[in-house]
């Protein structure tokens, strides 16, 4: 009953945000070329647009102790970690609405942004965990192979969240009594991280590109080389890896059965959620735009994901749902968290833009891909990838608060003497921002709820450094060097 509750409240609060944008005086009316974020997107930049460098502290700080908090003091973050992240956005919000020009509107396009984001990642979630795979087999290392390679291509339709969340049980049952650490890292590794590199539903730092205005089908062709080479790589080392287990401490005869799918029927709600997605035309010309039908300038797509998600979870199959031990709790800690950032992260962007545009001759291409990586694999991806695709855009003198100079910036057709194309640059922090996520436990938000599902499970799982040290870095690195010497390196 909480949980329908919790999520009533959430399913209302979108219901009156889309309200607000459907009324004459709309909370989101401000033009798109007043639209900033924290700065003028050219090389010159007033000062009065630009805000004071102590202001990215709540963004470094809150960065920090999502890093921490689950290791170091656990007990207080699980219990305060909304109010952590509320306060600290709070403050950003509020020293942009009292001080800086045009602070409103930079605060209502971020809050678009961030509504845009988990309305889809919501979503999914939910739909998701009314849907319970079980696959009648013992795990083999062919098996185990098709189940992340499988986990990897459906990432890019139901993103890394939904399609971690969909098979981390049941490859944990089929694996019972001969699963190991390595297990779950590659599950990390494929499924809830590398697998989504090819569409912006895949992973989110692509979706919030997406949402800046990168094409929805670019990311395709850009990085599908990378991925099939890195994907078949990690599956090639893990099949090695998982032939020398055997069958472990399994005793029972070998089952030979298909695959059963309880809670079928919200495949049929998902499809509805991804056809939102392409309700745009931005993502497809020649679609036509129902906020423009309908006169209202943003939350039509939001909508109508919440409405399927609310469908899917009061007409969810109660065996998949006991079956998937669904909760309100990952998606609930991801919306708190993410508010957080959206917020912190607006100074923060708009002093790397300015940065960027005053030293453009010193980012290279392979700077972006190894700084974004690091972060990315240290913190979070998603805060990670707006900051350098707005330092990227500021070297090019373009503005991340413009979607048509981003889609300038993403066809490669922005001049710059003495340098490659613009293209190779949203290249480098697209496949460095999903990539390295798998880093660490905190580089994407799939990797700890896999993690913590395992743990509970009583599957040994490798602690922090041990995955990083052990696993992560001797394993990925050598991929990521790969990548860049073939596609990147200038």
């Amino acid at each position: 009953m909480k949980q329908t509750r919790l999520y009533c409240c959430i399913f209302a609060f979108f219901l009156f945000i889309a309200a607000l944008t459907g009324s004459g005086g709309s909370l989101f009316a401000a033009e798109a070329g007043d639209v900033l974020t924290g700065t003028i997107g050219h090389t010159a930049q007033a000062s009065e647009y630009l805000p004071p460098v102590w202001l990215v502290t709540p963004f470094l700080l809150l960065l920090l102790m999502i890093a921490t908090g689950p290791l170091l003091y656990h007990r207080f973050w699980e219990d305060h970690y909304a109010k952590v992240a509320s306060a600290l956005g709070l403050v950003v919000a509020g020293y942009y609405g009292l001080f800086m020009k045009n602070g409103t509107l930079v605060l209502e396009h971020t809050l678009e942004e961030y509504l845009s984001f988990i309305a889809l990642i919501s979503s999914l979630f939910v739909v998701t965990g009314g849907i319970l795979i079980k696959i009648e087999r013992r795990g083999k290392p062919w098996i185990n192979g098709l189940v992340l390679l499988f986990g990897a291509v459906i990432a890019n339709v139901i993103g890394t969240t939904g399609a971690s969340m969909l098979l981390i049980r049941p490859y944990m049952r089929i694996n019972e009594g001969r699963i190991k650490p390595f297990h779950i890292v590659f599950f990390i590794f494929i499924v809830s991280n590398i697998g989504g590199g090819l569409t912006p539903i895949g992973d989110p730092p692509l979706f919030l590109g997406f949402l800046k205005g990168v094409p929805f089908f670019w990311v395709f062709p850009k990085v599908w080389l990378p991925w099939v080479i890195t994907v078949s790589g990690l599956l090639l080392i893990f099949i090695v890896l998982d032939s020398k287990v055997g069958n472990g401490a399994i005793k029972e005869p070998e089952i030979k059965g298909g695959v059963t799918i309880i809670g079928a029927k919200n495949l049929f709600y998902l499809a509805f959620i991804i056809g939102a997605v392409f309700l745009d035309p931005a993502v497809i010309e020649g679609v036509p735009s129902l906020q423009n039908m309908l006169h209202v300038p943003f939350g039509i797509r939001e909508l109508i994901m919440d409405v399927v998600a609310f469908a899917a979870y009061i007409t969810a199959d109660d065996r998949a749902m006991k079956g998937n031990e669904f909760n309100f709790e990952p998606i609930k800690e991801v919306a708190f968290l993410f508010i957080g950032i959206f917020a912190t992260m607006i100074p923060a962007l708009a002093l790397i833009e300015a940065y960027a545009a005053t030293h453009a001759s010193d980012l290279t291409v392979s700077s972006f891909y190894w700084m974004t990586g690091a972060l990315s694999g240290m913190l979070d991806n998603a805060p990670t990838y707006m900051n350098f695709l707005a330092a990227a855009l500021g070297k090019f003198g373009l503005d991340i608060g413009s979607p048509d100079s981003i889609r300038l910036f993403a066809g490669g057709m922005v001049p710059f003497h003495g340098d490659v194309s613009s293209d190779i640059y949203l290249m480098a922090i697209s496949l460095a921002s999903v990539f390295f996520g798998a880093i660490s436990y905190i580089g994407n938000a799939p990797n700890f709820m896999v993690k913590n599902i395992a743990a509970q499970a009583d599957v040994d799982v490798p602690d922090f450094v041990e995955y990083i040290f052990k696993y992560s870095l001797p394993i990925l690195l050598p991929f990521f060097i790969l990548v860049w010497a073939l596609f990147l390196y200038k």
